[in-house]
């Protein structure tokens, strides 16, 4: 399966999709960002498909995913996460040995990973999708400088239930397009247009 960044963007920023304890999200909403409640000492994970998102956390209904909110990140800082990002298994035509790789990941405040993409129905895309991990200053960053809008979009992912369980046309959804990334970062996330891996 092929590896590419899918998501919802515009000219400002880049959305991405994270899941809590309804608790945290009305504390990030009254503040603008992140705030009571939230694992300021933990990796913090974020997605930009919307219907992996779905899937994770069982259209917010598993335990502490039962809220979600779109963020809206500027597209430096979404960046500027990627290009700190080291990929959660080793690629031999990034590192030299396992070692190197194990330390890098280790050293670096953010990781990636590439998971089976899912429709919004739920069903496996032929595409992987990224979430990626954040942690340390620059989750420090994430949540001080670089999200410029929140939106909470539970009720649209119950919608989106209801609708499948129902047989039932799905609400509208914005649309999630490519977002393509310089020659430098591409390596380093390790995207790729193959139809296999």
């Amino acid at each position: 399966m092929s590896r590419k960044i899918f998501a919802n963007y515009d000219f400002d920023g880049i959305y991405v999709y994270q899941a809590f304890k309804p608790s945290i999200v009305e504390a990030a909403l009254e503040k603008g960002t992140f705030g009571k409640g939230f694992g300021f000492d933990r990796m913090t994970w974020i997605k930009p498909s919307y219907g992996w998102m779905l899937y994770r956390s069982g259209y917010a209904t598993k335990l502490r995913q039962t809220a979600i909110l779109k963020i809206k990140l500027s597209h430096i800082g979404f960046k500027k996460i990627l290009s700190q990002s080291v990929q959660t298994t080793y690629s031999p035509h990034l590192y030299s040995s396992e070692r190197e790789w194990h330390l890098a990941l280790k050293a670096s405040d953010v990781r990636h990973q590439w998971d089976p993409d899912r429709a919004l129905v739920g069903n496996k895309l032929g595409r992987r999708a990224i979430q990626i991990g954040i942690r340390g200053e620059t989750l420090c960053s994430y949540i001080n400088e670089w999200i410029i809008g929140l939106q909470e979009v539970t009720s649209l992912a119950r919608q989106i239930q209801e609708a499948i369980h129902n047989g039932l046309p799905l609400p509208d959804v914005p649309a999630e397009e490519e977002y393509i990334v310089e020659d430098d970062l591409a390596t380093r996330l390790n995207i790729s247009f193959s139809h296999n891996g």
